[in-house]
């Protein structure tokens, strides 16, 4: 298998100019062709269901942030039997019913037949809320296409299960006066996500009853737009493999070991650089810290003022009021104690005015 041919670059920022082999990849796609034909069962032909075939990129390194890259391709990788579905805006004073009439109008005029359903974004709010109208309605479309006014709402309204499965609506624009080209492009092509998760990521680019050479330069057409697309700097693209659902992975790229090389020598040329930005803030702290002593120094030579206490007049002391002490307050006595207290003073008080009474008597008698 023969390898990409790579321009050297001095620069990470530099991308290397790869081309295939054609006569290899070629080769690859009849060897996938032929395999699916003897893989195809009685029911597949009856049916005349076509396999589609993709291509699956490893990349050197993980990518720092995800991005969509949009491929167009030469020869369309949809069939005609796809079913593809467009959500559009609401017109200003119109029904759902109108606004539907009004775009179906408008690609009928533009020369747009690709696009079978038309839905209105007030009638997927309303009548596809519920969990299983929109697993109806994410089974019975091949394609989602949404107008480029309404793109961002669409996420709340239908549902994770379209981002899981890879069909999440790609945008149109409605407005554009070339809107048969651009829907035709966004059709025929397709979408590779590349994401922060992982070092592989896979698109669909034919399908199995096109032709040999079709496949190939869809291939080729794809592999240009990737690296040329991609936010990474330097040779990132590992391996290229072609495969479709149920067969192997066939190799159709394999990059060499001088890659590695190109990677050291940008690391090499990043080192110095980094040691002498290092040695550069060293000597800005030690000009620093020489400023420092200077200066303290300085301050320290200077005189220093003496500082004259300040005399303040003499107040005379508050004499403090003498605080009264309160009385001790007796402890109650148990209720038992003060009956027993008061019957004993009762004879006595009782005898004792009987003694008086019988003195003054004694007194007047006399």
């Amino acid at each position: 298998m023969r390898n990409l041919n790579t321009c050297e670059s001095d620069s990470m920022a530099e991308k290397p100019e790869t081309t295939l082999d054609r006569a290899q990849v070629k080769k690859a796609v009849q060897a996938l062709q032929a395999f699916l034909k003897t893989k195809s069962s009685g029911e597949a032909l009856l049916l005349d269901e076509k396999e589609p075939i993709s291509l699956l990129f490893t990349f050197w390194k993980v990518p720092r942030s995800t991005q969509t890259i949009r491929i167009p391709l030469p020869h369309g990788q949809r069939t005609d039997t796809e079913e593809v579905c467009l959500f559009t805006k609401d017109e200003p004073k119109m029904t759902p019913e109108q606004s539907q009439r009004f775009y179906k109008k408008l690609l009928e005029e533009r020369g747009v037949k690709n696009v079978s359903e038309i839905i209105p974004l007030t009638t997927l709010k309303k009548e596809y809320k519920p969990y299983e109208a929109k697993r109806r309605l994410l089974g019975n479309f091949d394609l989602f296409l949404s107008d480029d006014r309404i793109r961002r709402l669409l996420p709340s309204h239908i549902g994770k299960h379209f981002y899981e499965r890879k069909k999440t609506p790609l945008s149109v624009n409605l407005q554009s006066k070339h809107l048969a080209r651009d829907i035709q492009r966004v059709i025929n092509g397709t979408s590779l996500t590349v994401t922060k998760k992982g070092c592989c990521c896979m698109a669909r680019i034919a399908h199995s009853d096109m032709t040999a050479d079709e496949v190939t330069e869809n291939i080729e057409a794809a592999v240009q737009t990737v690296l040329a697309k991609l936010k990474t700097k330097g040779p990132i693209m590992k391996l290229i493999h072609l495969k479709s659902q149920t067969s192997v992975a066939l190799p159709i790229y394999t990059s060499d070991l001088s890659h590695l090389g190109v990677l050291e020598d940008a690391k090499r040329k990043k080192a110095p650089i980094k040691k002498e930005e290092k040695k550069n803030k060293a000597d800005n702290k030690k000009e620093k810290d020489v400023t420092l002593t200077t200066k303290q120094q300085e301050e320290e030579e200077e005189e220093i003022p003496q500082l004259v206490p300040i005399q303040t007049p003499n107040k005379k002391p508050k004499l403090e009021k003498p605080t009264r002490k309160k009385p001790m307050q007796k402890a109650a006595k148990p209720a038992a104690v003060k009956k027993v207290s008061k019957a004993q003073s009762k004879p006595t008080k009782k005898a004792g005015k009987m003694g008086q009474r019988g003195g003054r008597k004694g007194l007047k008698r006399k």
